[in-house]
């Protein structure tokens, strides 16, 4: 039987929650790494894949997944917990209220986390893209980004201050797709200091079993520092 594809890149937190998922659930997937610098996720190609040129993509047999939390909830309600035979994963539901309580925080995660800890990181980290925030790069969309930003550190504080997992008391899909971009919020200078009860809820997911890594998670200047190593030679 194939294995599911997953079209990739090492750096944006929506790949990263595909990746990490996978990691928890211990899904052999045949990894793909796209080349962004030139422009392999627009090809022809891969545009018959995902028509919108957007990475992750993941292609399991006749399906096809090209929107991050589709693919987190594809994932999680077709494969079972590592050493299990029961699907759905204990990271989805079969209950249809629960699944909207997890479906509530997915869509948290694209306006609230997304136009904010998400923007600052890349336009600071990347030179790029200000996610809805504009059609520039300016100070003014930094700015807005990081108020949004602390906005939904805010929301995520209080809950955490009350719950160790956004739904249902343990770790869900809800979790990953919040704390992708949330863990790389000092990439855009968006400090999680006042935010003790989401940094803790951060140990917690990093002391998952089988957690993986991604870069700037433990050096949050690595991008700009190797930015000014390349002015400097």
């Amino acid at each position: 039987m194939a294995r599911p594809r997953l079209f990739t890149y090492k750096e944006p937190g929506n790949c990263y929650k595909v990746r990490l998922l996978a990691a928890l659930l211990q899904i052999d997937l045949e990894q793909i790494e796209l080349d962004f610098n030139t422009d392999e996720h627009k090809s022809p190609e891969f545009l018959l894949i995902s028509p919108r040129g957007t990475i992750p993509a993941v292609v399991d047999g006749g399906r096809v997944f090209t929107d991050s939390s589709a693919i987190l909830v594809y994932l999680a309600g077709t494969y079972p917990d590592a050493g299990s035979s029961k699907t759905p994963s204990s990271w989805w539901s079969i209950d249809v209220a629960e699944q909207a309580a997890i479906v509530d925080w997915l869509a948290f995660s694209a306006p609230w986390v997304q136009n904010g800890v998400y923007a600052a990181r890349t336009m600071l980290s990347f030179e790029g893209m200000y996610s809805g925030l504009g059609s520039a790069n300016t100070e003014q969309t930094l700015v807005e980004a990081k108020v949004k930003g602390h906005k939904s550190l805010k929301i995520l504080q209080k809950k955490l201050e009350r719950e160790e997992w956004l739904v249902l008391g343990q770790p869900t899909i809800a979790d990953i797709a919040v704390f992708a971009y949330v863990v790389l919020a000092p990439m855009g200078d968006v400090s999680l200091a006042p935010y003790p009860a989401v940094k803790s809820w951060i140990e917690r997911m990093r002391n998952l079993p089988h957690f993986i890594l991604i870069e700037g998670l433990d050096d949050p200047m690595y991008r700009r520092a190797n930015a000014e190593i390349r002015k400097v030679s």
